[in-house]
């Protein structure tokens, strides 16, 4: 029973040291190269307040950062020196992934909604279909009309191209063509995306 303890006990820490080895390991896997891990011989230093700490060797660098517990990250490798900035690196890394999760929260998706259209298509659906059309336009979704050919109906694509030229001219205050109509098989299609607003 006893030995069973000290198994799983001994089985914690392991565990725990490799969470924190892991942790540690993807912080630092990202494209910034921190303490140890900068090698050049010069570096221009920027201290955690932004002021310029001038030109020292990574050593030095090193023990001021650890002087004030912070980290070294070196923020800019391609300038000559490389410049460094002495900073706490876990907050940066939480701050950064709180900003990106913001900008994805404010960022809009733009759905591509379908409107089916046909050759003999009442007035009334047509009114219709343009009036979900101009609400999907407005709400900042892309449309895609499109017309299905059946039977002896292929013999007459011009007519589907007028009706697509209607389509588009009853959009064309809110609307522009992003691409003009074109016969794909049996399907005549047409892309329509609302006007930049003024």
């Amino acid at each position: 029973m006893r030995g069973r303890i000290i198994s799983a006990r001994a089985f914690c820490f392991v565990k725990m040291t490799y969470n924190v080895f892991w942790r540690c390991l993807t912080i630092s896997n990202k494209e910034l190269q921190i303490n140890d891990d900068i090698r050049d011989r010069e570096l221009r230093v920027i201290d955690s307040d932004g002021s310029q700490l001038g030109v020292m060797t990574a050593g030095q660098a090193l023990d001021k950062a650890a002087a004030r517990d912070l980290d070294l990250v070196k923020i800019s490798p391609q300038a000559i020196p490389p410049v460094c900035k002495i900073m706490d690196y876990g907050k940066f890394r939480f701050e950064q992934a709180k900003r990106e999760k913001e900008a994805k929260k404010n960022q809009r998706i733009v759905e591509i909604k379908e409107i089916r259209l046909s050759l003999n298509i009442d007035i009334h659906d047509f009114n219709t279909k343009v009036g979900h059309a101009t609400r999907f336009l407005k709400d900042g979704d892309k449309v895609k009309a499109s017309i299905r050919f059946r039977g002896r109906e292929m013999g007459h694509p011009e007519q589907g191209h007028a009706i697509m030229k209607r389509f588009a001219e009853a959009l064309s205050e809110i609307a522009n063509v992003e691409k003009p109509s074109k016969l794909e098989g049996r399907n005549m299609l047409m892309f329509l995306a609302s006007k930049p607003a003024k």
